[in-house]
């Protein structure tokens, strides 16, 4: 059986264009502070019309393929997280496959995985399981979280974002899984969904929303702690991992679930906790699951009590997130890309613990062993790659007035056909694809920005007059 299986390595791609939260603010006619502070949030990605998520899938496997030497024969399976629908039958998958026929590998096993934000997890273990079982050829799994997060015109709208994210999954990886550490909860609730085909944005119930996800973080924890007395002989509280990373809607939800984890602690072991956060916590014990809740004092209390540890253990996770928006699939990845790029010179021999979360509603927690491996995939390669640095130095900020022009006009254009687009590459980096057009029967054709600004067409496998077009 194979060892250490786990992340070999990583890419991430976000659009150049974003808006600062302050500026959506005060164009909003919003409190000051209410999408910094309120929600945590600094500056929001977004795709224009030249975007999607197949172009930014297409973008960070064709990266990650180049930047770390893979060849693309050595990829057996491919699987993509997301709920970005672009067709109800054609998997994502099958876009990403132009990169592998061109090499002559069409033996590549996986589909598309959807359920809100957790699909890309889905992937992950896919990916991981496979590799860790007999069905594994010896090849490289490959895991694609890519989704563009867009809300209607509202409170929902500034907790939008777009990213794509790649993993490269194998053996004696340096981002190793304890994959004995792992605690679900699955069930029923409608508090964020798309029920309506002709438009890409959701129904969100936000309070209820809120409430499951803090819901789910509660009881995936206890079978995560359950689980890790069997496998260690001893209770586990949140000074056995040295990070937490979590799915981040908005950071301020962030900052509350850490909270929720230190509180759940306290409630399993009060002396587990230093006596002025137990003093702190005590009036709040009796309080039933539901209460617990709907309690502003709690949250505030519990907070309080978690800020020394949040700035410690959660943090360094937050950078992309709160630059980025809520990438769904791929926002509990960019959180722990943050992770990588901010402490990747001290994380060998660390434990992070990673929160799933996706309405519906589906969730996982689950434990990583950070590792010391050879390049190309070390720590330190990966976050050289990944240049989240340069990326996010290199955008493009639109003023509220253009930002608010392009969702009206991708919303008009969702599901459309006949579409020719601008092609103006000017603003995406070298290396970029893009959407070119989408034609009278739906297909949809991008090219690639090349050093010279020259199109490089994409092959996506269609026919047109018996030639790919």
């Amino acid at each position: 059986m194979a060892k250490n299986v786990g992340i070999l390595a990583m890419d991430i791609y976000f659009p150049p264009t974003c808006i600062q939260q302050e500026a959506l603010e005060a164009h909003d006619g919003a409190s000051k502070g209410k999408y910094t502070i309120g929600l945590g949030q600094d500056c929001m990605a977004f795709c224009t019309e030249l975007e999607d998520v197949i172009s930014m899938s297409l973008t960070v496997v064709t990266s990650l393929l180049e930047k770390y030497g893979v060849d693309a024969k050595q990829i057996g399976r491919l699987e993509v997280g997301s709920e970005t629908v672009i067709d109800k039958s054609k998997s994502i998958k099958t876009f990403l496959m132009q990169i592998f026929e061109k090499f002559g590998n069409t033996d590549i096993e996986g589909v598309d995985s959807t359920n809100a934000c957790y699909g890309g997890t889905a992937a992950l273990f896919n990916c991981v399981n496979w590799v860790e079982s007999s069905s594994w050829d010896g090849r490289y799994g490959l895991v694609v979280c890519t989704d563009s997060a867009v809300y209607a015109e509202g409170p929902a709208r500034p907790t939008g974002g777009a990213a794509a994210i790649a993993m490269l999954i194998g053996p004696d990886a340096p981002i190793a899984f304890e994959s004995k550490l792992r605690g679900s909860h699955m069930s029923h609730a409608y508090d964020f969904y798309k029920p309506n085909l002709a438009s890409e944005y959701p129904v969100v119930d936000g309070k209820l929303s809120q409430t499951c996800y803090l819901m789910a973080l509660d009881s995936c924890y206890k079978h995560f702690c359950d689980k890790y007395e069997k496998v260690e002989g001893k209770q586990f509280y949140i000074s056995d991992a040295d990070y937490f990373v979590f799915h981040s809607p908005y950071n301020k939800l962030v900052q509350k679930s850490f909270a929720r984890l230190l509180f759940n602690d306290f409630l399993r072991n009060p002396s587990s906790l230093a006596e002025g956060a137990k003093e702190k916590l005590h009036p709040f014990s009796t309080l039933s699951g539901e209460e617990s809740y709907q309690n502003r004092d709690l949250e505030k209390a519990s907070q309080q009590v978690a800020k020394p540890l949040y700035d410690e253990k959660v943090q360094p996770t937050t950078l992309i997130p709160k630059q980025v928006g809520n990438m769904y699939t791929a926002s509990l990845y960019a959180a722990f890309a943050s992770l990588i790029h901010n402490k990747k010179s001290t994380l060998a021999g660390n434990r992070v613990v990673l929160f799933s979360y996706g309405s519906g509603l589906t969730a996982t927690i689950f434990s990583l062993r950070l590792r010391d491996c050879q390049h190309p995939f070390s720590l330190s390669n990966i976050s050289t790659v990944m240049d989240i640095a340069g990326k996010l130095k290199s955008r493009h900020e639109f003023p509220p007035e253009k930002f608010v022009e392009t969702m009206k006009l991708m919303e008009h254009r969702y599901g459309a056909k006949d579409i020719v687009t601008s092609k103006d590459s000017s603003l995406l980096l070298t290396g970029t694809y893009y959407l070119t057009e989408v034609d009278s029967m739906y297909r949809r054709f991008y090219a690639k920005k090349t050093s010279d600004s020259s199109i490089t067409p994409s092959n996506n496998g269609s026919i047109a007059n018996g030639h790919c077009k």
